[in-house]
């Protein structure tokens, strides 16, 4: 009867999500969507989501070997798709007010700007999570428990066997909610409580890093190679071509309404699925150089460009590390307590981590004067970090000992300078042996007379 109940309540599911599948099908999309950075939608990181919502790829999530069970899963999820923040939205409002005032011209677009668009963001809305960025945790939560069954099941759930922690920013805990809703609606769960935990030291680890806060986050020329790049060639070719489209004066039409014309573009097509009659002021160079402006800060501010940024995650690191080795001893002394852990952040919590376990190093440091150089790099925010995005531990015992497979966004990841796709824990805890004996958070980040501050991405 309980299996009866679950393949009808999975039909609903299907049904009532068949109107999505089907917009999205028919949508297109603006040329420069795969440019949008941390402002772009997870479904152009996973196009096949376009067509089918709760879509998995069985082959690509399937066990090391056919003898391994899962374990414990512990996954690090970024929130999901949210309004600008109140700074952005200042911004926005900047551009418009300039359009409206100095810009001619009798293209159709520019018109529908001038007549048609209404500057519908307002300063209160200051990040918070829109109904998209529900959808992306509540389809998130539906395709990670047909992934992993065995970990993320109605059983797990009723027995308090899965923990879910969360940033105490808004959006952080209204995707953690929408990420529960998403399995209630799956196994048509209506009686359990919403519970979660808030925990800022692991989620929110750089805003009690005194050392990042004075040295990078209030220190001015810690981004100094995005400031370069801001009056580069570069930037200076986009502002003169958005410039000629709007028939502004070049001296009005600062490098923050280049990037505002690039946020409204990503915020329009993310939040309402709609290409906007913005999207008209930039082609695929314009978006690409724009881009590398926002990898640019994100690299200088939360990955490579100074050492602490990664040091800072040494809290959420260990954390992770002590829930695997807690899973592996529970299963080789009785039964595992917890099946998986979800956890929800920010951008800004995933790119510090993945820095400090080397992935998506590039060889030369992105720099303001490398532009050209940085076509192929490593380093990409559109396709790491966009709305929804994922980092998943999966411990597994087999045969040969427990090993563990990393997924980013869904999709298997190796480790870095490790050449095999699941490789032994043991052989993952001799790769990472001096982050996980060292890497002492009190040590690297204490600083006397230091003022705290939070930020934002």
């Amino acid at each position: 009867m309980k299996t009866q109940y679950f393949f009808i309540n999975y039909i609903v599911v299907f049904l009532s999500i068949t109107m999505v599948r089907l917009s999205f099908s028919k949508l297109t999309k603006p040329t420069i969507a795969h440019y949008f950075g941390t402002k772009g939608r997870y479904e152009e990181v996973n196009p096949h989501l376009l067509n089918d919502i709760l879509f998995v790829n069985t082959s690509l999530v399937a066990p090391p070997s056919p003898n391994c069970n899962a374990v414990h899963m512990v996954s690090v999820i970024r929130h999901g798709t949210r309004y600008p923040t109140t700074k952005n939205v200042k911004k926005l409002a900047s551009l418009f007010d300039l359009v409206l005032s100095d810009a001619s011209g009798d293209a159709p677009w520019l018109n529908d700007i001038k007549n048609k668009w209404k500057m519908w963001y307002t300063e209160d809305m200051d990040g918070k999570l829109v109904e998209k960025g529900r959808d992306d945790h509540r389809h998130l939560a539906m395709r990670l428990a047909q992934s992993f069954p065995t970990l993320i099941s109605e059983d797990k759930l009723s027995a308090n066997r899965i923990d879910f922690i969360t940033s105490s920013k808004h959006r952080c805990i209204d995707s953690i909610k929408a990420f529960q809703e998403g399995l209630h609606r799956l196994w048509d769960v209506h009686d359990m409580d919403y519970k979660h935990y808030v925990d800022d030291s692991i989620m929110r680890f750089f805003d009690h890093c005194e050392r990042f806060v004075n040295s990078v986050e209030n220190n001015k020329t810690a981004l100094n190679e995005v400031h370069r790049f801001k009056s580069s060639r570069e930037m200076d070719t986009v502002r003169r071509k958005i410039a000629n489209r709007l028939q502004i004066p070049y001296d009005k039409f600062t490098p923050e309404m280049a990037e505002a014309s690039y946020f409204l573009c990503a915020y329009e097509f993310a939040i309402k699925s709609e290409i906007s009659p913005w999207c008209n002021l930039l082609d695929k160079s314009d978006a690409q150089v724009l881009e590398y402006k926002s990898d640019l800060k994100q690299y200088w501010k939360r990955g490579y460009g100074h050492d602490i940024n990664s040091k800072s995650s040494c809290p959420l690191f260990h954390d992770i590390f002590k829930r695997l080795n807690k899973a592996a001893y529970d299963y080789r002394y009785g039964e595992v307590v917890k099946t998986a852990t979800i956890q929800v952040g920010h951008g800004e919590t995933l790119l510090p981590l993945l820095s400090l376990m080397g992935f998506f190093k590039d060889e030369k440091s992105l720099t303001a004067d490398n532009y050209s150089q940085q076509h192929n790099r490593k380093f990409r925010t559109s396709q790491i970090v966009p709305y929804a995005a994922n980092l998943i531990f999966v411990l597994y015992e087999c045969s040969d000992g427990l090993r563990v497979q990393l997924f980013l966004n869904e999709k298997p990841i190796p480790f870095p300078n490790l050449n095999h796709s699941a490789p032994l824990y043991e052989t993952v805890k001799k790769h990472y042996s001096k982050l996980l004996h060292g890497c002492d958070f009190k040590k690297e980040c204490d600083m006397p007379h230091s003022k705290l501050r939070n930020t934002e991405l």
